[in-house]
């Protein structure tokens, strides 16, 4: 079990390149997930986002990434952003975290620190695309396009409670609805796809 006293979260610099490059490749086993998180950086209509590293004794061990989003066609009427991706290397994957009652990994952390940041940032709406057994214990709503938010790209119905929403400012749902858009690089049709459902 990780002690969290050991575990630093902050936001990432153009020095940490490097670092998130390794975890995101570690994470999932390819390099498919750390090129789009390449993409994204440099993704001036991902802008404002925010990127967390995760440090534990020194070492990068997880990654989360949040970018802008928008309703379609409406330009940038809301604050919005989409978690994609969370990346936790895997030997440090569904480790318990001390003092038990947090009842959280490294991105069970790192998802919090997040929405803190993107709460004071402003943002009303959180988008995620994931599994439907995790996401829900940090406040996402499966079905999102039941609440009036379809996803960029259309979802099988058996994957539609893998596409989530949770509102993080006090007008709650109290927003526009609408079908959501991406920034440019995640707004491709490639990162919609069925089998992506489970990331």
């Amino acid at each position: 079990m990780i002690n969290s006293i050991n575990i630093q979260i902050r936001e990432t610099n153009t020095d940490d390149f490097d670092s998130i490059m390794t975890v995101e490749k570690q994470a999932f086993g390819y390099d498919k997930e750390a090129q789009l998180v390449a993409d994204l950086l440099a993704d001036k209509t991902a802008k404002p986002m925010v990127s967390l590293l995760a440090f534990y004794k020194g070492e990068a061990v997880g990654h989360i990434l949040f970018t802008r989003a928008y309703f379609d066609g409406q330009g940038a009427l809301q604050m919005m952003h989409i978690l994609a991706p969370l990346a936790v290397k895997p030997e440090y994957q569904r480790q318990g975290i001390k003092p038990a009652y947090q009842k959280q990994g490294i991105g069970g952390l790192l998802i919090r620190e997040g929405r803190r940041i993107l709460k004071e940032m402003g943002v009303e709406l959180v988008f995620v695309l994931g599994h439907k057994e995790y996401y829900p214990k940090y406040g996402f709503i499966p079905d999102a396009a039941r609440l009036g938010y379809p996803a960029p790209y259309p979802i099988l119905e058996q994957f539609s409670d893998y596409w989530m929403v949770q509102a993080i400012s006090p007008k709650g749902f109290d927003v526009d609805k609408g079908k959501i858009r991406c920034s440019d690089e995640l707004n491709k049709p490639e990162h919609w796809r069925d089998d992506e459902s489970d990331r």
